[in-house]
């Protein structure tokens, strides 16, 4: 992983689904992160729910927030389905905070 990869995911992990309170990383949202020419990247995510509330703000929060990064110029945050998201996405952190263990 690089230093730029490093510090996009270090943002994202300071967005938090309204509805869980838990940041939208550690929940399994983020399915990839591509750089290109170390001034684009192209994020895939979903959500918990095709009908969720916030489908609107949060890859907007997450394209405002990955902006704001030294040397990117451009985000694209792209919503996807497939796979669907579930429970075993999530990281242990995320488990272990809505107490699933």
């Amino acid at each position: 992983m690089t230093q730029k990869e490093s510090k996009i995911i270090d943002t994202i992990k300071t967005i938090y689904d309204p509805e869980i309170s838990v940041n939208i990383y550690d929940l399994g949202l983020i399915y990839s992160i591509q750089v290109e020419d170390s001034k684009k990247v192209n994020i895939n995510m979903t959500l918990t729910s095709a009908g969720c509330p916030f489908a609107q703000q949060i890859p907007a929060e997450v394209r405002e927030k990955v902006l704001q990064i030294d040397e990117i110029e451009d985000v694209s945050v792209n919503l996807v389905w497939d796979p669907p998201w579930g429970t075993d996405q999530m990281t242990e952190v995320a488990k272990l905070e809505l107490g699933m263990f």
